[in-house]
């Protein structure tokens, strides 16, 4: 009877784990990019070659912000702290990974200095380029096509994500509009 009992169990919980999502299935692949799942939550605090720091900010290093912007789960509504704050053009860019994934469209943010040969003219929507920003697997080294450009100030934030996720430390790129104070 133990062994019967035993036998049951088993198969039972192989059943169940069997109805959880795969990480290698194709839709999960989807949509780890769409909704930016392959996304380096926390960076570097190393900055692109040629960046430099804004002037005068609308929020400051130190500045306590609240995040409005959904480039990833967990981060619109989140609390966090400004770690550094930038001029630059930012560009909404769509890639095709490296990696083979699905294309990325509208990916928020890649600035100028993360585009290679991008020299320091505004690059215009679809202008096709090389990415050397590596914020998701497969985008460094990707090609791309500008979708939009946004002369501003971008920054650098550490948040604690609204769904429960570990801290993410120097988070790049938001933008001014991205930033509520707190």
């Amino acid at each position: 009877m133990k062994k019967y009992i035993l036998v049951i169990g088993t198969a039972a919980l192989l059943a169940l784990a069997g109805c959880g999502n795969s990480p290698d299935s194709q839709s999960d692949k989807k949509e780890s990019h769409d909704e930016h799942g392959d996304m380096n939550h926390s960076g570097s605090a190393e900055m692109p070659e040629g960046l430099e720091e804004a002037a005068n900010p609308e929020f400051e290093t130190g500045s306590k912000v609240t995040i409005k912007a959904d480039h990833m789960k967990g981060m619109d509504g989140a609390e966090g702290m400004v770690t550094g704050a930038y001029d630059t053009t930012a560009y909404v860019v769509d890639y095709k990974p490296t990696d083979g994934g699905e294309e990325v469209t509208d990916h928020k943010w890649v600035i100028q200095e993360e585009i290679k040969d991008a020299g320091d003219e505004e690059l215009k929507p679809g202008t096709e380029v090389t990415l050397e920003a590596d914020h998701m697997k497969g985008m460094k080294d990707a090609k791309a096509t500008i979708v939009s450009a946004e002369r501003t100030t971008v920054y650098t934030v550490d948040y604690q994500p609204t769904d429960g996720g570990d801290m993410v430390k120097n988070h790049k790129w938001v933008v001014e509009s991205e930033l509520e104070s707190e």
